[in-house]
């Protein structure tokens, strides 16, 4: 005789949950069509007690945590403020160094070899029109108006002492430009 399908229920639930094993065939049933009746064994079964009160202590771990991390908002509100700030003044740091880095070069530019080059030879060009234009002013002067006197002794003495100075330095700048065109200049950088 074969067993009935009730029955091999029954065993395969009584093997897989062996708490179920006291109770008969109308009690299965019962637990079946009544929902109070399934709450009530299911909720008395050790492996749901089990997962309630691991439940329960994740629950209660959570809380712990959630209050713990409440205690640290107004600081993490603080720090995230510190931070922000911080943030920003690096930013602004950050272009005033681009400011300063582009003022440094501007600044070392014209302190470099060659512009100070092109300096002293401009500076030398008008040196000697300025020279020139001094030596043109006394001719011009004394040649276009004949009636304003002769000059002096003075005047022409004052016009060679100036005349004399622009030269000189006139000359000295070009001594130091043929220097330097010879490589007879040497640039530090201390």
């Amino acid at each position: 005789m074969e067993p009935s399908t009730s029955h091999v229920v029954h065993t395969r639930l009584t093997a897989e949950f062996p708490e179920l094993a006291h109770l008969s065939r109308e009690d299965l049933e019962d637990l079946l069509a009544d929902p109070q009746y399934f709450q009530a064994i299911f909720h008395s079964l050790p492996q749901v007690k089990l997962l309630y009160q691991g439940q329960a202590e994740l629950g209660s771990a959570n809380e712990s945590i959630a209050k713990n991390n409440l205690a640290l908002q107004d600081d993490l509100y603080r720090l995230r403020g510190e931070t922000q700030e911080a943030f920003d003044r690096a930013k602004q740091l950050e272009a005033r160094w681009k400011e300063i880095e582009k003022e440094q070069r501007e600044v070392y530019q014209r302190f470099d070899p060659q512009f100070l080059l092109m300096r002293l030879r401009h500076a030398t060009t008008a040196q000697d029109d300025l020279s020139e234009a001094r030596a043109n002013a006394l001719v011009q002067g004394s040649a276009s108006d004949p009636d304003a006197g002769t000059l002096t002794g003075k005047d022409i003495d004052e016009f060679v002492k100036e005349f004399r100075e622009l030269r000189k330095t006139y000359h000295k700048r070009v001594m130091w430009g043929d220097r330097w065109t010879a490589g007879e200049v040497a640039w530090r950088d201390d």
